[in-house]
């Protein structure tokens, strides 16, 4: 017996899990779209968004990353295992209409960045958040010229204005939809616009840049273990993550 079937409240939520829908195609491909960007045709016939629009990328290798999880999927279609594809999807269908109100929901991260939070114990984790977001401070000052105020605790601290226009003129330099979409998934999943930056530009990898964002969660890991859930959520968060770093690069 499976554990879903020995658990009431899992093998409800089972049951209530939509169907995945079967594969429906052999072949998926990149072709050059007349007038730029690169389609997803599926068994030669053009892929669309859910919103009916054409599932385009503005370059090569955005493309093929799409077509690749496409061809990788069985027989059926799991959109999670997709996050490329669910990244299109969203710049195509959602972020090009809405450039302006996306980059602000990304800069407004920065008014609480994740690195300016500090704790003041146990000394390890102090030293663990220090080595992880000492350079993102650095980098932004750096890079940005922005200089960012750190606190010891949760307690709100408010961030000098020059600093957060720094960061607005940062995410506003991205114009792209898909740069755009790319940039906000991993701003919210770092919950830091600055580690998100930083990725982008390449001035961390995505590992690194994962890393730096979940030295919190990664302490706690270590004293206190994981459970399976929270396992897979946490994989779930990263297989976004790094398709939105691919993506960015890939522009």
């Amino acid at each position: 017996m499976s554990e879903d079937e020995r658990n009431p409240m899992r093998a409800a939520q089972a049951a209530m899990r939509p169907t995945a829908p079967r594969r429906f195609y052999k072949r998926a491909e990149v072709v050059a779209v007349e007038g730029g960007g690169f389609a997803l045709k599926l068994d030669g016939r053009s892929a669309r968004t859910p919103g009916k629009r054409p599932l385009v990328a503005p370059t090569r290798a955005v493309a093929e990353l799409i077509a690749a999880e496409w061809a990788a999927q069985g027989e059926r279609i799991e959109p999670t295992s997709m996050p490329a594809t669910r990244l299109a999807n969203s710049a195509i269908d959602g972020v090009a209409d809405a450039l302006a109100a996306t980059r602000a929901e990304i800069v407004n991260y920065a008014a609480a960045d994740l690195v300016c939070y500090r704790a003041d114990a146990p000394e390890a984790l102090v030293a663990a958040q220090a080595a992880a977001f000492d350079p993102v401070l650095a980098w932004a000052r750096e890079r940005l010229g922005a200089r960012f105020v750190t606190t010891v605790g949760v307690a709100h601290v408010a961030q000098p204005e020059a600093a957060l226009a720094a960061a607005r003129a940062a995410v506003e330099a991205y114009s792209d939809p898909f740069a755009v979409a790319a940039l906000h998934v991993m701003t919210t999943l770092a919950g830091s616009l600055l580690i998100a930056l930083m990725a982008a530009e390449g001035a961390l990898t995505p590992e690194a840049a994962w890393r730096a964002a979940h030295v919190d969660e990664d302490f706690q890991i270590g004293r206190w273990g994981e459970d399976e859930e929270a396992k897979l959520r946490r994989a779930a968060r990263r297989r976004d993550f790094e398709a939105a770093a691919k993506v960015m690069a890939g522009l």
